[in-house]
């Protein structure tokens, strides 16, 4: 839980016009440079959610900085107003470095693909992300290739010719 703690005392330190500054101990227990995903839902409903696939800095402050964008800066939702914060529920999803997925034909690929897996898909300039999660809405494998095809900018078919990657997620959650 403690992860979650640095995202909403970060929260809770932004609307009060400061900064949060956590212990010494907790940066030194997330001090690994990870990458990861801040989720927040109000009622059981998406709130925002930013997160990035590459591992960049200390994850404790990778989780400040996607806590404060999910909340600010999803440009699907207009900004976190301070009264909503008390029915704001928080999960912070680390993720493994993402993989290659190698197959030879399109069943062997479905196959393959699993719902503990988020999933990567890349072509040319386009690419999006699926969180494990989104498995609970779309549970179709096709279907959910080309939701993810569509969210990247491409035509529903682009998986079929697109790199796919996968990982794995560590999620903790209020």
């Amino acid at each position: 839980m403690e992860i979650i703690e640095i995202a909403r005392k970060t929260l809770e330190g932004y609307f009060r016009g400061g900064n949060f500054e956590p212990s010494t101990e907790i940066k030194e227990k997330f001090k690994e440079i990870k990458s990861c995903f801040v989720t927040l839902t109000k009622e059981g409903s998406l709130r925002g959610c930013i997160g990035s696939l590459e591992a960049r800095q200390e994850l404790w402050k990778e989780v400040q900085e996607n806590v404060v964008s999910a909340a600010f800066a999803d440009f699907r939702f207009l900004p976190l107003k301070e009264k909503e914060l008390k029915d704001i529920k928080i999960e912070v999803s680390v993720l493994s470095r993402p993989q290659k997925l190698v197959y030879k034909d399109i069943e062997e690929l479905l196959n393959k693909i699993n719902k503990e897996m988020g999933i990567i898909l890349q072509k040319g300039l386009h690419s999006a992300t699926f969180l494990p999660q989104v498995w609970e809405e779309i549970e179709d494998k096709i279907k959910f290739l080309e939701h993810l095809s569509l969210k990247a900018g491409l035509s529903k078919e682009a998986w079929k010719t697109s790199e796919i990657l996968h990982y794995k997620i560590k999620s903790e959650k209020e």
